[in-house]
């Protein structure tokens, strides 16, 4: 299960993802490290860390 830090930022982020047109393909908790995967569009992937932290890849 994510943590509530991670569930917020999911909501966040999916939110601005898609009010810039982009579709969110995939959303996802990697088993091994629990971090949350997203992908959007054609070639955004973000990861929410377990301490709310993300990237952009």
């Amino acid at each position: 299960m994510p943590t509530v830090e991670q569930l917020k930022t999911l909501f966040i982020l999916s939110f601005w993802a898609t009010k810039i047109y982009l579709p969110v393909f995939l959303v996802r908790i990697d088993e091994r490290t629990k971090n949350i995967v997203i992908l959007a569009g054609e070639e955004n992937k973000i990861i929410i860390y377990l301490d709310e932290k993300w990237r952009y890849l």
